[in-house]
């Protein structure tokens, strides 16, 4: 009798072991789950930060709230619009706007609406730095033009912000359109203010091209793309004319290797 006391004993500790292991495993099993899941909201949240920050700097451009949208950018952000050249910080951020576009608030006889198209958001794994390839659409009196975003964005205490404002445009054109009269690119001396460093990257817009550089790699293989190592000025004008000529001297600056937010290599 003892000897099978003892044995039911036994199985019944195994069992009650067995049981309480599954129980710890099935514990940790949830918490991975919930911390996944939590990580995965956080992510998501994230992502539609960064898209309603950069739509409201789109918002404020429209009736000049300079202001409110310099409130958006980080103290050490970067903002390059077009080729006028690189302003370094919150404060330069607001004197651009205000210098070169005028005071706040919405003026009388003034239209400047800023769409925003096709957005890209990424962060990083740390979920402190995130990322948007978007496109606008701009119309104003001055004419109406379509830049393509490649920004960066930072968490600080919990609130996302601007850190790098970086909006190349593929194309500027008058009233009377593309088709008859594309515009050059903008540079540093066209107004003021005058930038704190020239413009990242040298480029020409349309009629030329200037393929902007990716921050994410192809969504399908998993591979960088590749770089445009092409001349960006090469279309600018027909093959063999001295206008084509011209504009290789200012497309070879750009490679497609060139880091945005920093000065034009040697």
């Amino acid at each position: 009798m003892s000897t099978v006391f003892t044995r039911l004993k036994s199985r019944m500790v195994a069992a009650l072991a067995i049981t309480a292991f599954a129980a710890i495993s099935n514990a940790q099993s949830v918490d991975d789950k919930l911390a996944a899941l939590d990580a995965r909201i956080t992510r998501l949240e994230d992502l539609n930060q960064i898209e309603r920050l950069q739509r409201t700097y789109g918002y404020f451009v429209d009736k000049s709230q300079w202001t409110l949208l310099s409130e958006l950018f980080s103290d050490d952000a970067t903002l390059e619009i077009g080729g006028k050249g690189l302003f370094l910080g919150k404060p330069r951020v607001l004197e651009y706007m205000q210098t070169a576009f005028g005071k706040d608030g919405a003026k009388e006889g003034v239209l400047a609406n800023h769409m925003q198209f096709q957005s890209i958001p990424d962060i990083s794994a740390d979920g402190k730095t995130g990322w948007i390839r978007s496109r606008a659409y701009v119309m104003s009196l001055g004419g109406w033009g379509l830049p393509l975003y490649e920004n960066e964005y930072r968490k600080e205490n919990g609130v996302w912000k601007i850190s790098r404002l970086t909006g190349p445009f593929t194309m500027y054109t008058n009233w009377e359109g593309w088709g008859k009269n594309a515009l050059n690119n903008t540079w540093p001396d066209k107004f003021d203010p005058p930038p704190d460093l020239p413009p990242s990257t040298v480029y020409l817009t349309y009629p030329a091209y200037y393929i902007v550089p990716y921050h994410y790699p192809n969504p399908v293989t998993g591979h960088a793309f590749a770089p445009d190592r092409g001349e960006v000025g090469a279309y600018a004008a027909p093959p063999g004319t001295q206008a084509q000529r011209d504009s290789l001297k200012v497309g070879r600056v750009a490679d497609g290797t060139q880091p945005i937010a920093e000065p034009p290599k040697d």
